[in-house]
């Protein structure tokens, strides 16, 4: 960092985020690559965000020195993330202005946030459209250069209480010092040490990867960084750190496959999963149960598997939640836990209702993302050869391949065998790793001797 160059700290969550308004889940890690801290570089200041910082101990030291001498800060309040709503009130009690507040646009705005001037953008979820990043860009730009020009305070502190900010210059020259000694102290080894940010992208890698063994040592690594000391407030515990954790530890499948999908349930109890409206964290409940169901661990796995993807099913109507509900069905329909005819009938009404429901959301999807794969600013990104639209382009050709895969197991599950041949057949088209198509053939071979154990029954029945 230049001994002159001005700062920009930026407020918000990172990796990916459930708006419990809403139920929909948000990568802000795409928001601040993509739509803050290029925008912040371009016009000369140093940009960083709380998982970029090295620091050793409590993270909570440096976050309030940014909050305190950085020239700008950039507070996203999407997903009403209770951590940035609470640095946004720390940086207005701090500082008259240079605030910028932002979120996306979905997000419903509490009362005493209405007299702040909040710059919204659009965000897909896991996604941002390639035309939307290249508008919030220049509408972020354009702010920074306004904020960082004007005397007018931004801060309501300041603006409604009239108030001169605190003599804090001999605090704020100190503190600056500090500061840049700690930064250049850290510039020295900077080999040896690594910053959050840095850990959870090798980790997410490696997930990627399907390298769960190294995913799951790097995101116990990461969830080193910041520990609470001892008497500390332990209630601050990063959920999106130990959901991913949890999903490593499940995949990895260490010492053992069942050892390993106890501890990755524990770790989502202990992130308050009885009462949690957390539908990433909800869903991975219901695939550990699930598998524990399959491994012979008992029938109460195989209602709490239900549970949980009913839960997720309520919560966010999607295909992933929707799907699994529908098979979850069709396993209980020949288990113990139906006592009599009508209930298991009802669950395999229930799963074929469901599976119409997964047809119709399949049809949605598909629109959507069709639309912006063809949309005029997507097709002049990936002639640009953009970074961005390429990569979206490639994400969107995945989802294509998800979506096609849960059409062909809804009609499957109903019976419609020319409709399953035919998603199969569009999916084979679309280029995917082994393991994709895979696991569509697993799912299906368990439908097929579920069918012929419904099979045997009903012929029981019969006689």
């Amino acid at each position: 960092m230049g001994e002159n160059q001005k700062r920009c700290f930026v407020v918000m969550g990172f990796g990916t985020k459930t708006d419990f308004a809403t139920g929909r889940k948000l990568d802000l890690n795409k928001s601040y690559r993509l739509l803050i801290k290029p925008v912040v570089e371009s016009k000369g200041l140093t940009c960083v965000r709380a998982d970029e910082m090295m620091h050793t101990g409590n993270i909570d030291v440096p976050m309030y020195m940014e909050l305190l001498i950085a020239d700008v800060v950039i507070a996203d309040i999407s997903t009403a993330n209770p951590n940035a709503l609470y640095e946004l009130g720390v940086r207005h009690a701090l500082r008259p202005r240079t605030t910028i507040v932002i979120s996306e646009n979905k997000m419903p705005y509490p009362f005493d946030l209405n007299h702040i001037k909040i710059t919204s953008y659009a965000h897909l979820g896991d996604a941002i459209d390639y035309e939307e990043v290249e508008r919030f860009r220049k509408v972020l730009a354009e702010t920074l250069d306004s904020v960082l020009n004007i005397e007018q305070p931004d801060s309501p502190v300041y603006t409604f209480l009239k108030l001169e900010p605190p003599s804090l210059k001999e605090q704020i020259e100190k503190a600056a010092e500090e500061q840049k000694k700690e930064i250049q102290k850290q510039d020295t080894d900077v080999k040896d040490r690594q910053t959050l940010s840095v850990i959870t992208e090798e980790a997410e890698e490696a997930l990627a990867e399907n390298d769960f063994k190294t995913a799951k040592a790097l995101f116990n690594s990461a969830l080193l960084i910041g520990k609470p000391e001892a008497g500390e407030n332990k209630t601050g515990v990063n959920t999106y750190l130990i959901h991913r954790l949890a999903l490593a530890t499940y995949k990895a499948k260490e010492p053992d496959e069942i050892t390993a999908l106890c501890d990755a349930l524990q770790l989502l109890v202990d992130i308050d999963l009885a009462h949690t409206n957390d539908t990433e964290t909800v869903a991975l409940a219901g695939a550990i149960e699930k598998r524990l169901y399959e491994n012979g661990q008992g029938e109460e796995h195989l209602s709490a598997g239900i549970q949980y993807y009913q839960r997720g099913y309520y919560l966010l109507h999607n295909r992933y939640h929707a799907i699994n509900l529908a098979f979850m069905l069709d396993y209980r329909a020949q288990s113990l836990l139906c006592t009599n005819r009508d209930e298991r009938t009802a669950d395999l009404v229930y799963a074929k209702r469901i599976r119409r429901d997964v047809i119709a959301l399949c049809h949605k999807d598909w629109k959507e993302i069709t639309a912006r794969h063809e949309s005029a600013a997507m097709k002049e990104g990936l002639l640009k050869n953009d970074t961005y639209s390429v990569s979206q382009h490639n994400a969107d050709k995945e989802q294509m391949f998800w979506i096609l895969i849960n059409r062909a197991e809804a009609n499957f599950g109903l019976g419609d065998m020319d409709a399953y041949n035919k998603a199969v057949s569009d999916a084979e088209k679309i280029e995917h790793d082994p393991w994709m198509m895979d696991s569509l053939a697993e799912q299906i071979e368990k439908l097929k001797k579920m069918k012929m154990k419904q099979d045997i029954v009903d012929k029981e029945l019969q006689l």
